[in-house]
C-alpha cells in the first residue's frame, strides 16, 4: 500500500506486487488549509480531518487499520523536504562513516539544522574522482507530523518519500526523461537518465501560512532566467502559469545542455494534470512549437480496469504508483 498526503487531499493505492498494475485507488479531498507543507512545524494543521481522510482513503482500498498488515509507504509534499545533489571527490561505501560526511556538507545548504535533520542519501553515480550523491533532508518535527497523523489513522508509515522522488520510480524506460510535478503550491522539475537523477529543482509558490510567494531551492546554479536576487514581492506579481512555464523552460535548457538533445516530451505528475500543464506551456510560449509535448506519467496500463474510478484522475496517481514500484 501507498498513501500520499497533499494539500489537495489524500490518495491511497495498492497493488499485488512492485511490478503489478494498481488494483485499487481512492481519493479523499481535504479542505483548503488542512495541510500547509513547509520546512517548519505546522504542516498538518487539521490533524483530525487529515487522519480521517487517510483512514477513509486506505479503507477504500481494502486496508485494515490497526492490523498486522497496516504498514504502508508514505508520500509527503516536496515542500516539506529538501532534495539535493552533492558531488564528492570520494565517499566511503560504509554508511556509518559516509552519513556524517553528507550531513556535514548539508550544513551550509539547508535552511534548517542539518545536525538534527532526518537525512538519507543514495549514490547516484561514481566515476574517477567524482561521486554524485542524492541527499534528502527533512526537519524531524515536520516528519513527525506526517508520521503521527498516519499512526492516528491506524496505519504504520514505513518508507517516507517526497512526492517527486516517489513519482520518478514510475518511469517506464531508462532513457532521458523530464518530469514536471506541479500543483497549486509549487512545481518540481526532475531529469533522470538510466535511473540516475541529474536534476531536481523545486520552486515553492506559497509560504508556511499558505500565502502566495515564490522561493527557489535548486540543485543547479542560479539560472539567469530566475535571478537569486529577485524578491518575493517581485515574484508575487508573476502569474502561477508563468512560474510553471519558467520552471519547465529552465529544466528543458538544462536537459539540452547536459544531454545534448531536446527533451521532446514532458511527463506530467501531480494534480495539475498533463492537459492543463500543456495549455499553460502553450499560453506561455513553451510548447509544441518548441518541440515539447506533455503527457501523463501514469498511463492506463498502470491500472487494472476495475481500479479506475472517475473520482481519481490519473494525474493524481503518479507518486503512489512510483512508491509502490520503488
Amino acid at each position: 500500500m501507498a498513501c500520499e498526503i497533499s494539500p489537495q487531499g489524500v490518495i491511497a493505492a495498492r497493488s499485488a506486487s512492485a511490478t503489478a498494475a494498481l488494483s485499487s485507488v481512492a481519493r479523499v479531498e481535504l479542505a483548503s488549509g488542512a495541510v500547509v507543507p513547509g520546512l517548519k512545524p505546522g504542516n498538518v494543521v487539521d490533524r483530525v480531518a487529515v487522519a480521517a481522510a487517510i483512514r477513509k482513503a486506505l479503507e477504500s482500498v481494502d486496508a485494515k487499520p490497526n492490523s498486522r498488515n497496516a504498514d504502508m509507504t508514505l508520500v509527503i509534499p516536496d515542500a516539506a523536504a529538501r532534495v539535493l545533489l552533492l558531488d564528492f571527490d570520494a565517499l566511503t561505501t560504509k554508511q556509518a562513516e559516509a552519513l556524517p560526511i553528507v550531513r556535514f556538507r548539508l550544513k551550509k545548504l539547508l535552511p534548517f539544522d542539518a545536525d538534527e535533520a532526518m537525512v538519507s542519501y543514495q549514490v547516484m553515480s561514481t566515476s574517477r574522482g567524482l561521486v554524485r550523491v542524492l541527499a534528502v533532508a527533512i526537519p524531524p518535527d515536520v516528519l513527525s507530523e506526517y508520521e503521527t497523523v498516519t499512526r492516528e489513522a491506524g496505519f504504520e508509515p514505513g518508507a517516507v518519500l517526497p512526492s517527486t522522488l516517489a513519482a520518478l520510480a514510475a518511469l517506464e524506460n531508462d532513457g532521458p526523461s523530464l518530469l514536471v510535478n506541479a500543483n497549486g503550491i509549487g512545481v518540481t522539475a526532475a531529469i533522470v537518465q538510466n535511473g540516475v537523477l541529474l536534476l531536481h529543482r523545486s520552486v515553492d509558490l506559497q509560504d508556511h501560512t499558505g500565502n502566495a510567494y515564490a522561493s527557489t531551492e535548486s540543485s543547479l546554479p542560479p539560472s539567469p532566467a530566475l535571478p537569486p536576487e529577485e524578491t518575493a514581492q517581485d515574484l508575487q506579481k508573476v502569474p502561477f502559469s508563468s512560474e510553471i512555464a519558467q520552471a519547465v523552460s529552465v529544466a528543458a535548457a538544462y536537459f539540452e545542455d547536459t544531454l545534448a538533445t531536446s527533451p521532446g516530451m514532458v511527463l506530467s505528475a501531480g494534480p495539475l494534470g498533463a492537459e492543463k500543464l500543456g495549455r499553460m506551456l502553450r499560453d506561455e510560449g513553451v510548447g509544441p512549437e518548441e518541440g515539447l509535448s506533455v503527457r501523463e506519467l501514469v498511463d492506463s496500463s498502470s491500472l487494472l480496469s476495475d481500479a479506475v474510478v472517475a473520482s481519481v484522475p490519473r494525474s493524481w496517481l503518479s507518486s503512489v504508483t512510483g512508491a509502490l514500484r520503488g
